[in-house]
């Protein structure tokens, strides 16, 4: 598939924006929350703030954005449409949550019922999000059960790692336990990555022989001549070939990039402390969000339409 800036921006913003609300709202419904207002409004703050950009990016790839709202009637039988009906309610707790920090404090005992509800909106926000590609049988890199669960990997790493940087940003240490699971969520995220690669090496897929139902009569089969002469929107949009070597050094660069950056500067910038610290952890967020830039363009580069077998490729 041709990787669209639109989509890449709009999975990556709000999956990183979608985690940091579900860790917030986590600590306040195990009644855990941090004892400083500062950090919690920046926080979800900036959580909203990524999952509205993330929203917004998506529509520009829409031919008519003014009519995005239409989809959102589609909610009984379309997963692009429950996920924007979700990302809709889930603004209603997070918002709530917001409010009640600012006027109740971050230990109020009213925010630990609006965290629920927040973490159980956004995990469902972020399902549905990725079931819109999982439901696609006809990309076999997306119709497996690795899609799901790297959608909720990657973006709860990215969250762990924006709450932190918002930590540092209000000017509040960074808590204990939140620390150890920003560190700890970015590898978890990378071994669920690889488990994908490594189903997407050898997917269920089809080649000529059983697009046409012959099985093993039309192995080495191949097609006389082009079913056109010149590219058409099919071959622009769902067709998308990069090399098995380049592949391979995106890959190995997204885990450089969004987990072995993210792990060093966050333990560098616990042990620094102060500004040096701030400014630490705040580039280990923004490493874990380039790494899933990358970790996304090749989600949609990789992933092979059914449709290629028409126009000639020997296997999707």
């Amino acid at each position: 598939m041709r990787p669209a800036v639109s989509l890449v921006l709009f999975t990556s913003l709000s999956g990183a924006g979608l985690g940091a609300l579900v860790w917030l709202g986590a600590l306040h419904a195990l009644g855990l929350p941090p004892r400083d207002t500062p950090f919690v409004v920046t926080s979800t703050v900036l959580a909203l703030a990524l999952v509205v950009a993330g929203l917004l990016a998506s529509t520009f790839h829409l031919r008519h954005p003014e009519r995005a709202w239409r989809a959102l009637s589609q909610w009984r039988s379309s997963w692009l449409s429950r996920e924007g009906v979700m990302a809709m309610i889930t603004f209603a707790p997070a918002l709530a949550f917001l409010g009640g920090s600012i006027v109740a404090g971050p230990g109020g005992g009213v925010l630990a019922p609006a965290g629920l509800a927040m973490v159980l909106c956004a995990v469902g926000t972020m399902i549905c999000t990725a079931m819109i590609y999982r439901s696609l049988w006809t990309v076999p890199q997306w119709s497996n059960v690795w899609t799901v669960p790297c959608f909720l990997a990657i973006g709860l790493a990215g969250g762990a790692l924006l709450v932190c940087a918002a930590a540092s940003l209000g000017g509040a240490p960074v808590p204990g336990g939140l620390l150890v699971v920003a560190l700890l969520a970015p590898p978890c995220a990378a071994a669920v990555k690889a488990c994908a690669w490594a189903h997407a090496e050898h997917p269920a897929g089809s080649d000529l022989a059983t697009a046409l139902g012959m099985g093993d009569r039309l192995r080495g089969g191949r097609m006389l001549e082009a079913p056109n002469s010149s590219e058409n929107y099919l071959q622009r949009e769902m067709i998308f070939h990069i090399g098995r070597k380049h592949a391979r050094k995106l890959r190995r660069s997204a885990l450089v990039v969004g987990v072995a950056a993210p792990m060093a500067l966050l333990a560098a910038g616990a042990l620094a402390g102060g500004v040096a610290g701030a400014a630490l952890t705040v580039l280990a967020a923004g490493c874990g969000l380039a790494g899933t830039l990358i970790e996304r363009w090749l989600f949609f580069a990789e992933a092979k339409h059914k449709v290629a077998l028409y126009y000639g490729a020997e296997r999707v």
